[in-house]
């Protein structure tokens, strides 16, 4: 699950937010009898073959994989082309019709981060954090004074948080919070700013902000702490503070693939497409986010295919065609789902009946989150496309059936649904956590340690097998061959 980088809401709005959620009693909504469709013969199969004990082969394989590749599976480095290959070659096996989807990327490698006060505050050097695929500064970086961009609800994010000719040749100084750091960089840049800083809301660490890709990247941008920033304004509201930005990145493109794998049958025009991100981050190997997902949808693909999904004969076939995708590069922003969907027609994506998403499945602090398909917790985005409250229902029932407790997880846009739902394809799935802290009531609900991360280990090198819990995995793994196996044969719950 990639970090949060580009929101449209305040991170600490969100987390008021968040917490007023967990703090309430789970309400699970009311659905009608036909999001419940009676589970058929191979929903119930599959539940029962797939296992934690058989998916865990592919978790120990992209540790393998990771030890043997510098201790990581990122997008276009030879850990997740290593990765790819074992998905592709696992299935082809099985009697999949796979394929490689190809794209580039940029990786950014930066030499320098500067940013020094020169005069009118305390003259010193800042911690500083080079915006992901900024711009880099001439040689000898610039020099500048500061203006401040207004503080308010949405802090340097329109035009009007600049004023009128303040900003020309100089350097904005803005607060993070509400919108994205493409939107500050942009707006800053308008008003005649030639670099850009951004300071934090919270904590003692620097910003670390992110573009998409290098041509986002229009001025110098880079982040500085809370209390670095806050002793800038205030030096700035006396008088003229001038300071050095020193940023020098490389990007360098390189290329990574995404593994599509299909049904040999089923209906074309009724596909059910299911989803995993196989890259992991630079810091670790990702075992946990995202290996989980990756290996359950292997696990569950394959156990399709051992009942005769990739056979000829009556009866043996699904009755809608089944995709299997696992994406690259969803740490750098969603960029092989986005890819993905973008190559698609108009008639293509008509053809896609819904989206199921699975993105950390075995935290180790774990709740069990599934997405809010209805926007029964009035929380973030809203409600899904069309058909996503039915899938939503689908999971809960399941769940409940089991005896399984589960919370609604807003479509915050940090994973491979994105853009699925921005093109109307009703989505679903489950995730058991990421940096986000448990609460003491979901202690009491799922067990586990109040006041901790449901995954301590997120984006570190602490990611590995070590790491994960089995039942979380093996109840989600549940889930997965659940929702495959009803649409795999029915649609009727979605109205198709």
């Amino acid at each position: 699950m990639r970090a949060i980088r580009h929101r449209r809401r305040s991170i600490p709005a969100l987390a008021a937010l968040a917490a007023a959620a967990v703090a309430a009693p789970v309400l699970i909504a009311a659905t009608p009898a036909a999001a419940h469709p009676r589970e058929g013969r191979l929903a119930k199969e599959l539940v029962e073959e797939v296992t934690a004990r058989g998916a865990y082969r592919h978790l120990a394989k992209f540790q393998q994989i990771a030890d043997a590749n510098g201790g990581n599976r990122a997008a276009g480095t030879p850990g997740h082309a290593a990765s790819a290959a074992y998905v592709h070659d696992t299935l082809k096996k099985a009697g999949y019709a796979v394929s490689y989807h190809d794209f580039d990327i940029f990786d950014a490698h930066t030499k320098t981060e500067k940013t020094t006060v020169l005069s009118g505050a305390d003259p010193r050097e800042l911690a500083t954090a080079a915006f992901t695929f900024t711009k880099s500064t001439p040689a000898g970086g610039l020099t500048a004074p500061l203006a401040l961009a207004r503080v308010d609800e949405s802090p340097g994010c329109t035009a009007d948080d600049y004023a009128a000719g303040a900003f020309t040749g100089k350097i904005a100084l803005v607060k993070r919070g509400t919108c994205t750091f493409v939107e500050k960089q942009r707006a800053a840049a308008a008003a005649g700013a030639i670099g850009v800083i951004v300071y934090n809301h919270s904590g003692t660490t620097p910003v670390r902000g992110s573009f998409s890709s290098p041509a986002e990247g229009i001025i110098p941008s880079a982040g500085i702490t809370l209390a670095d920033g806050e002793a800038l304004t205030a030096a700035a509201a006396k008088g003229e503070v001038t300071v050095r930005l020193d940023l020098d990145q490389e990007h360098l493109k390189k290329t990574t693939r995404n593994v599509i794998a299909e049904t040999r049958g089923g209906r074309a025009d009724r596909v059910v497409t299911v989803g995993s991100h196989l890259d992991s981050v630079p810091e670790g190997p990702g075992i946990n986010d995202n290996g989980s997902g990756s290996a359950g949808l292997l696990e569950v693909a394959l156990k399709l295919a051992d009942e005769g999904a990739n056979k000829k004969g009556k009866g043996k076939q699904t009755a809608n065609k089944v995709r299997f995708a696992w994406w690259s590069a969803e740490e750098l922003g969603l960029l092989g789902s986005e890819h993905y969907v973008a190559q698609l027609s108009e008639q293509q994506k008509k053809d896609i009946a819904l989206y199921l998403n699975f993105d950390m499945i075995a935290s180790p602090n774990p709740a069990q989150f599934v997405y809010d398909g209805d926007d029964s917790d009035k929380t973030g985005e809203g409600a899904g496309p069309a058909g996503s409250a039915q899938i939503e229902a689908l999971i809960n029932g399941f769940l409940d059936k089991k005896g399984k407790p589960h919370e609604g997880s807003d479509f915050d846009g940090r994973s491979d649904y994105g853009p699925f739902i921005a093109n109307g394809i009703p989505a679903g799935g489950t995730f058991t956590g990421a940096e986000g802290i448990k609460t003491p009531e979901q202690a009491k609900r799922y067990g586990g340690t109040a006041g901790a991360p449901y995954d301590p280990n997120y984006h570190g090198a602490g990611d590995t097998l070590k790491n994960i819990d089995l039942k979380a995995f093996d109840t989600n793994l549940d889930v997965i061959a659940h929702a495959v196996g009803t649409y795999a044969q029915d649609l009727s719950s979605l109205g198709k």
